[in-house]
């Protein structure tokens, strides 16, 4: 005789198991809202203006209560769990923010083995209270499972194994039916008030848990690349060796939004009112190399050019959907700071911004940047307007490189700036400021003419940056390479408002355009003083880089040439593929190839290209492959200690 039947049984038709269903998943859902890092109220009060957010919330956790209901015969067992379950998490994910400032993602089961050796590096406190509160409703639910059980179902072929079945299956087959639709649009996602829908952790906690939740199962994917082999990818990675670089420093700025959209000829700017003087005077520096690094998006995303980058991966490449390559990222990577550390070198970060912004305080973590500093641990800021000035970010610079000098260190150090992000607007500099004029060969409107006012004067301060920088490192006796470039083109306007109005190709559709990948496009240089070009042997290193005539790379090959430029060839297989990548086929954008002498490819075109030198369209779309496979590899298995 089973335990159960020890007691006597209030057995609740098929409504009443539904109604029950209904009741304790509403009980279920306050108890995992209850158990977020903020007050149980404040999640409420959202919940009253936007009261969707109710449904969103109770709805996958009374379909996975029906799930267990049928498979248990009984909707209280299945209560039980599920209450376990998703409070469990809900409670796994308030640790998680109050220890990283990120939520639990759906993606994070794959990870347990990380999870577990990471606990050991955090002073994790516990919310006992919260856990055995909901280890007594468990309790409590089980106890009612036992004292209350349901009718047998009214059709007789559904009342065995198979009706448990069905039911379960039907249920669940609802729940992963919403997942893939209704949880997955980012329409509705987007449509809900938040206070501030950039910092996931604070959706997480105004939105609901429960929802946010089920809403990432389809967010931030990473797709299996067609062939994909593990063990293959794994041999790929076999090999390398330190040291074998010179001691240079390496110093990189990524400008916010730095472009040279002046040199365009609808801007009537002399020699005298140039907003970009020192960048074209390092166009004609011997010690300098120029061009333009071809970027993952138009007119905004910052962290997807940070990870192309340092990682010599592409966001683009990651998906068919569109996604944030900072938020697929959640293991420790193979990066510029990673190779330059093993050399013995500092490394560091800084970004005048907040941590949480696109993640980056763990991604770089996971990046291998021994230091990192935003703005909450920076003195002393300037302010130009609302954003932390380039030329406060150039003297923290400087201040770093003496610290490693001071300290026998050579450095590698990684600034994003801030100062000219976008709106321009009139107001951002502050009321009443003054700028300069903007000479045109052509009429525009008085809102396309303040949209260039506003961000030219940012522009003009970021080639001040570089400028102060060049200087300073000019007057060192250590040797030092600086690497300056633009993250993206600026934002003027809806539908390319200003590039319309000045009749510029990154208006046109991309079919129409000269330059197909011109909306992409910023400028970046390579320069080093004169201590650092002696080291490297500069004419032979740069000569040695093989780089395209029009000086265009995207920006996943722009580290790896670094390191090559410093002498680092040979310490990381990943590296020097795609060294060996670039010489083939220098820019890669999403359907577009560009080859060395600058002829673009269309992927519909690139099977059939088979030119009298160089390699052929397959020979590229195999390495292309194979680029795509190894970095699968390393964000999803490689272990990085």
């Amino acid at each position: 005789m089973k335990i159960r039947d020890h007691f006597p049984k209030f057995r609740l038709p098929w409504w009443g198991s539904l109604l029950a269903a209904v009741l304790v998943s509403g009980c279920i859902t306050l108890l995992a809202l209850w158990c977020q890092p903020n007050a149980l109220r404040s999640v409420l009060a959202v919940f009253r203006g936007q009261p969707l957010l109710i449904v969103l919330n109770a709805m996958p956790i009374g379909l996975l209560v029906l799930v267990f209901a049928c498979l248990f015969r009984n909707v209280f067992f299945g209560a039980a769990l599920v209450n376990l379950a998703v409070c469990l998490l809900s409670i796994a994910n308030r640790i998680k923010i109050e220890v990283r400032d990120e939520p639990v993602f759906p993606r994070d089961f794959a990870l347990l083995k990380e999870v577990g050796s990471a606990m050991g590096t955090y002073e994790i406190r516990f919310p006992w209270g919260a856990i055995a509160l909901v280890v007594l409703t468990t309790l409590a639910l089980a106890a009612l499972g036992l004292l209350v059980g349901g009718k047998p179902f009214p059709v007789r072929r559904l009342r065995g194994a198979l009706g448990r079945l069905l039911g379960a299956a039907a249920s669940f087959a609802v729940l992963t039916g919403l997942i893939l639709t209704v949880y997955a649009s980012d329409g509705l996602y987007n449509s809900f008030r938040v206070s501030n829908a950039y910092y996931i952790p604070s959706v997480f906690n105004e939105l609901g848990f429960p929802y946010c939740f089920c809403h990432q199962f389809t967010t931030y994917a990473v797709d299996k690349p067609e062939g994909f082999s593990r063990a293959e990818a794994e041999a790929w990675d076999e090999g390398g060796e330190t040291g074998l670089g010179k001691d240079v420093n390496v110093i990189m700025v990524m400008n916010e939004a730095f472009s040279d959209l002046t040199d365009a000829d609808v801007f009537a700017y002399t020699e005298e009112t140039d907003p970009l003087p020192n960048l074209h005077a390092l166009q004609s520096d011997p010690h300098a190399l120029t061009g333009h690094v071809v970027v993952p998006g138009f007119a905004g995303g910052t962290a997807n050019t940070e990870f192309d980058v340092l990682t010599g991966m592409q966001t683009n490449a990651l998906s068919a959907t569109t996604t944030s390559s900072f938020r697929v990222v959640n293991r420790n990577l193979d990066s510029l700071f990673r190779v330059f550390a093993d050399d013995g070198y500092a490394t560091s970060f800084f970004h005048p911004g907040d941590d949480w912004f696109y993640n980056r305080e763990n991604v770089y973590r996971w990046f291998g940047a021994e230091e990192t500093v935003f703005a909450d641990q920076m003195t002393d800021l300037q302010y130009k307007g609302r954003w932390v000035t380039d030329d406060y970010m150039a003297g923290l610079i400087e201040e770093e490189f003496q610290e490693a000098v001071d300290a026998g260190e050579k450095l590698f150090h990684y600034t994003t700036t801030i100062q000219n992000h976008m709106s321009y607007t009139a107001d951002k500099y502050g009321e009443g400021y003054d700028y300069p004029d903007v000479p045109l060969t052509v009429s525009v409107s008085e809102e396309v003419e303040t949209l260039l006012k506003v961000y030219i004067e940012g522009a003009r301060d970021a080639d001040a940056m570089l400028g102060r920088l060049v200087d300073h490192f000019s007057a060192s006796g250590e040797p030092v390479v600086l690497v300056f470039w633009g993250d993206h083109l600026p934002y003027l306007g809806d539908n390319q408002l200003a590039y319309a109005e000045l009749g510029l190709e990154v208006a046109l559709p991309e079919d129409d355009r000269t330059d197909p990948l011109c909306s992409y496009e910023t400028p970046y240089v390579i320069w080093a003083n004169d201590a650092a070009a002696e080291a490297l042997d500069w004419d032979q290193a740069t000569a040695d880089l093989d780089l395209p005539e029009n000086g265009r790379l995207s920006a996943s090959f722009l580290g790896a040439a670094v390191l090559e430029l410093t002498g680092r060839a040979g310490e990381s297989p990943w590296f020097d593929f795609l060294n060996q990548l670039r010489r083939v086929v220098p820019v890669v954008q999403k359907k577009t190839y560009m080859i060395p002498d600058g002829t673009y490819i269309k992927d519909r075109d690139l099977d059939q290209w088979a030119p009298e030198s160089g390699a052929t369209g397959a020979e590229i779309r195999e390495l292309i492959q194979q680029w795509r496979q190894w970095s699968y590899y390393h964000l999803r298995y490689k272990d990085i200690p």
